[in-house]
């Protein structure tokens, strides 16, 4: 489950400069109370707005296919802080301790019995829900709808924010030569985005508005240009997101205003010179406001995708979209091939993802990174797997309860 949220940012070029200097006194201060090496230190979200450090046991093998993954790099997704502030997101509650995470890369560190495709030390994407493989939607090849999925972080399943992650062979994905796994634990994302845009069918020369400019926004964006899409606009409320897109994927840009879904979408169409009307339009907020607005900006038989989660229930345009005979579809995580293009497009240089890292943080620093990542700073904040020599189970008692 991926969300986007657009919300202020402080500068980007002071943020990362921020980021990037992990705090020395405060590791050196953790570390001279951790005198034994643990088995799988996690970092756990136990209840709403309480977090600690555990150490869980290993993985062990479900499928002589598995394959044990030792997670390097882990992004921080909207829906991690989701849960950690609000204890839920719709159906899924957390009902008993999980450990957060699912945007990773790692170390294959063993492999099963049956496993072909991969070896001790080959650097992998993890691609971080299982689904039940036997199901309708699974046989038909829409494995991101199965009603069995085991997605990590999302209950009552465990996260990857963790020394050691299992996962079957096939939903590990080798970088190639010269990707860094930082940039792999972007892939998840870039993978969200991928399916959107396969969503909306985005073919050369569309013109294409995404509204939002978080990670899953932009992300959108450089796919959308990487599919040879001619004109691609970006909104957002917050000017400095909007300056970033333009340098990284978007053509042009638009501000919403504080007006009417009409008239907003009327002043998109003319400002972006979109003619009669958008081809695609993507929302990656889940905002009531730019879902109205992207209805009546888009052209007679445009398509419309939804990516960002908002509100249960909004109010819809639906007169505009029954005359203009509108394309709606929705966008959940990513189906089968979209991992695989997603690293492609990176690997190929079609996407550039290392722009959106603006922070990264140890292991022992994943609060405060998820506090900032609630405040709105910086684009994409990645955590450091636990080192080697992270504490045993009966030194990782820290726990935290300094959300309210």
């Amino acid at each position: 489950m991926s969300f986007c949220l657009c919300l202020p940012l402080k500068s980007f070029r002071s943020q990362k400069a921020e980021y990037l200097k992990v705090s020395e006194s405060k590791s050196a201060e953790k570390k001279a109370t951790m005198t034994q090496k643990g088995e799988n230190p996690s970092f756990v979200l136990e209840k709403q707005g309480k977090v600690s450090y555990e150490d869980r046991p290993i993985p062990e093998f479900k499928s002589p296919y598995d394959v044990l993954v030792k997670p390097r790099w882990t992004g921080i997704c909207g829906s991690d802080v989701h849960y950690w502030v609000h204890g839920r997101i719709g159906p899924f509650v957390v009902e008993s301790p999980m450990v957060l995470g699912h945007e990773s890369a790692g170390i294959v560190t063993k492999i099963g019995d049956k496993v072909t495709s991969l070896k001790v030390g080959d650097e992998v994407a993890m691609e971080p829900g299982v689904p039940c493989r036997r199901c309708v939607r699974c046989k038909e090849g829409k494995y991101n709808l199965c009603a069995d999925m085991a997605f990590a972080a999302t209950p009552p399943y465990d996260g990857t924010l963790a020394r050691y992650y299992s996962l079957p062979e096939d939903y590990c994905y080798k970088l190639p030569k010269g990707m860094s796994m930082e940039e792999g634990a972007l892939i998840e994302p870039t993978a969200v985005a991928v399916h959107i845009t396969r969503q909306a069918a985005i073919k050369p020369g569309d013109s294409v508005v995404v509204f939002g400019a978080g990670p899953v926004g932009l992300l959108c964006c450089a796919v959308a240009k990487a599919y040879g899409a001619k004109k691609i606009v970006t909104v957002d409320i917050n000017e400095e997101r909007v300056q970033f897109a333009l340098k990284y994927a978007a053509t042009t840009s638009f501000i919403s205003q504080r007006v009417s879904a009409e008239e907003n979408g009327a002043n998109l169409i003319k400002d972006a010179d979109l003619g009669l009307g958008a081809d695609v339009i993507i929302d990656a907020t889940g905002a009531e406001p730019c879902i109205q607005t992207a209805i009546h900006a888009l052209r007679l038989g445009g398509t419309y995708v939804q990516g960002g989660m908002g509100k249960p229930d909004i109010t819809f345009p639906i007169m505009t979209m029954c005359t203009k005979e509108l394309n709606i579809k929705g966008s959940f995580r990513y189906g089968a091939g979209d991992y695989q293009t997603a690293v492609d497009l990176v690997a190929g240089g079609r996407i550039s993802v290392k722009e959106l890292i603006t922070g990264k943080v140890s292991f022992d620093d994943a609060e405060s990174a998820f506090t900032d990542v609630k405040a709105g700073k910086g684009i994409k904040i990645l955590i450091e797997g636990p080192k080697d020599d992270a504490p045993s189970r009966g030194h990782l008692k820290r726990k935290s309860e300094s959300l309210t």
